[in-house]
Order: structure tokens, then C-alpha cells, then sequence
């Protein structure tokens, strides 16, 4: 691939910096063709659509660096404020806390931990990395999809992991009390729709 098919550009600037912190991306960018050659944006992004907001251009180079500055140390102060209102022990959970991946055949109904090389370093703790695997395609090691739809243990709500993501099944001994907890209450209600499935039927 050619270099200039790498660049990164919004609208005619280049991006030459970009952090990505919390729930945003910090971008800076140049054209110097341009007025105003400095850009400084965020951008933010799900699976299906990338939004950019509060964009600013200028010919101060400093002042937008400045701005590019602030912005990530605002993002900054956003993740503390994350990070002080997780009611759980913020631990990394790590790959001698799991049965590896390897040896693990089906896993629906079990806790696996997502890798910590996967996830952005802010979120590399226990609250991100434990999931309830509910079904997919990569549940099994033979099937040749690797999609697996899990519950978050910490906040409930629904995510897609590949099946390379995980680094294995949480040790019982090692799933955090809170995670027991949680576990038990997601198989509850997974019983719960099972049972009321069959009703409807």
C-alpha cells in the first residue's frame, strides 16, 4: 500500500496526531494549503456509523496545539471520574486466572475474560474483561464463525466478543465475589426467558 493511501484526512487535513481516551478520539490536523492549516475535532464511533463534533480550525499553531492539550487532558479527568464511580474493585483479571482458551470446547453459560491487550488501557480491569457468554457462532472451537454474544458481568448490558478475544474461562477460585454474584443472577434470568419461551409455545 502506498503511503499516501494511509493517510488519515478530514476533509482536506491531514491527521497527524490522534489519542483516543474515554469515549472519544482526539484528533489534530494539518493543511497547510489551508487559511486556517490547523485542525483540532474529536471523533467518536460505534459499529455502524463515526460522528465528528466540535471542530475547530486556526493559523495559530500552538493555540490549537494547546487546544489538542486540553482536550485530551479533559478526556482524562471524564475516565477518573469512570473510574470513581465503579462500585467493584478495579483488578485486571489475567491469563494465569483462566483455563486458556485452547481448552475450552463450548462456551455458552461460561465466564470468560477479555484479553487485556484488547481493550484500551484505561478499561483493562476486571468491570470490562468479564463476560456471561450467551450464544454465537464462536462458541464452539470447530464452528467456523468466531462471533460470541455475551452480558457484560459489571453494568448487564449486551456485547459481541470474537472468540480470539478471550484469553480463557475464569478459574472459579479466582471470579471475583462480585462476578459470583452476577453470574448467578444473569443464569436466573437466562432460566427465566427459557421457561416463559416454553409457556408462550
Amino acid at each position: 500500500m502506498r503511503e499516501e493511501e494511509q493517510k488519515r484526512m478530514v476533509e482536506t487535513y491531514e491527521i497527524t496526531q490522534a489519542i483516543r481516551i474515554g469515549d472519544r478520539e482526539i484528533l489534530f490536523g494539518v493543511d497547510e494549503k489551508q487559511e486556517l492549516p490547523y485542525f483540532c475535532g474529536f471523533y467518536r464511533s460505534n459499529a455502524l456509523v463515526g460522528e465528528y463534533s466540535e471542530c475547530m480550525a486556526g493559523d495559530d499553531y500552538v493555540e490549537m496545539m494547546e487546544l489538542f492539550a486540553d482536550r485530551i487532558k479533559t478526556q482524562c479527568e471524564k475516565v477518573r471520574e469512570e473510574w470513581a464511580k465503579v462500585t467493584v474493585p478495579r483488578e485486571k483479571i489475567t491469563e494465569q486466572m483462566c483455563i486458556p482458551l485452547s481448552k475450552c470446547d463450548n462456551l455458552k453459560g461460561k465466564v470468560m475474560a477479555v484479553r487485556p491487550e484488547v481493550l484500551r488501557p484505561e478499561y483493562r480491569s476486571a468491570e470490562h474483561q468479564l463476560v456471561y457468554v450467551r450464544s454465537g457462532n464462536g462458541i464452539r472451537s470447530n464452528s467456523f464463525g468466531t462471533a460470541c454474544y455475551c452480558t457484560n458481568l459489571y453494568d448487564g448490558e449486551n456485547v459481541r466478543w470474537e472468540r480470539y478475544d478471550f484469553q480463557g474461562e475464569v478459574k472459579p477460585e479466582n471470579l471475583p465475589l462480585w462476578a459470583r454474584e452476577r453470574v448467578e443472577e444473569v443464569r436466573k434470568q437466562e432460566t427465566e426467558k427459557v421457561s416463559l419461551s416454553r409457556e408462550v409455545r
